[in-house]
C-alpha cells in the first residue's frame, strides 16, 4: 500500500514525497541488531532518533565517524540504519584502501560524505517517492583524501588523470559486489560528482542489483 507523506509541513517549503509500507526494513534492522555484528565504539554512536515523519528514520541509527577500524575518517559522520554499517565498512576495508593503494600508491584515510540520512523524495523533486535516505539506507560519497593530502573528487577524478579515474572505477565496480545499488557519474546529471550506495530490495524477489 501507498502512503502518501509530506516531509514537513508547507509553509517549511519542503517537498512531499511518496511512502510505500515495507516490512522487510524493520525486519532487516532488528536482524542486524540481534546479530551483534554492529556494536558501539569510539568511531560508532547510536542515536536515538533522527527527525521526520514516523515513516522516516530507523530503529536505532548509527553515526558512523570512521570505518576500517578508524584508519578512514568519515567526514561528516555518516548517519545509517544497522546493516549500513558493516557494509560501508566492508566496502571501505576490502575495496576502497587496496584499489587506493593499487592506482594512487598512497591510502586512504578519508572519504567525504556529501549525504547520509535526509527524510526528502528522490532527488528532492516534489511528490515522488521516499529517497533510501530517508530510511537511513544510503549515503553519498563525494571525495577520497589520500594520506598525502591529495583530494581524489568524483566530479573532477571520473573523467581526470588515468590513476583517478582507475581508482574511481575501481571503487564504484567494487560497490557493486557490496551494494544493491551503486549510481555515480555515468548514472546522471544528479550523480555527476558522488557516487550513491544503498541497500535497497529490488525486482520481486528483491535481490536484483542497480549498478550504474
Amino acid at each position: 500500500m501507498l502512503l502518501a507523506v509530506a516531509a514537513l509541513s508547507a509553509c517549511s517549503g519542503q517537498p512531499s514525497f511518496v511512502a510505500k509500507e515495507e516490512p522487510w526494513r524493520d525486519d532487516d534492522e532488528r536482524a542486524c541488531l540481534a546479530s551483534g555484528l554492529v556494536r558501539e565504539n569510539q568511531f560508532l554512536t547510536s542515536r536515538s532518533a533522527l527527525g521526520g515523519p514516523s515513516v522516516c528514520g530507523a530503529l536505532k541509527p548509527f553515526a558512523m565517524s570512521a570505518a576500517a577500524g578508524g584508519s578512514v575518517e568519515m567526514k561528516p559522520a555518516a548517519l545509517l540504519r544497522c546493516p549500513m554499517v558493516p557494509a560501508v565498512d566492508y566496502w571501505v576495508q576490502n575495496v576502497v584502501k587496496p584499489a587506493a593503494r593499487r592506482h594512487l600508491g598512497m591510502d586512504v584515510v578519508e572519504i567525504k560524505v556529501a549525504g547520509s540520512y535526509s527524510c526528502r523524495p528522490v532527488n528532492h523533486v516534489d511528490g515522488g517517492r521516499l529517497s533510501e535516505h530517508g530510511h537511513a539506507n544510503a549515503i553519498d560519497v563525494s571525495t577520497f583524501v589520500l594520506a598525502n593530502g591529495e583530494h581524489v573528487a568524483v566530479k573532477t577524478g571520473w573523467w581526470g588523470g588515468f590513476a583517478q579515474r582507475n581508482f574511481l572505477r575501481a571503487v564504484h565496480n567494487g560497490a557493486c559486489n557490496v551494494f544493491t545499488t551503486v549510481l555515480g557519474p555515468h548514472y546522471d546529471a544528479n550523480h555527476r560528482d558522488h557516487f550513491h550506495l544503498d541497500l535497497a530490495k529490488h525486482g520481486r524477489d528483491g535481490q536484483q542489483r542497480v549498478c550504474k
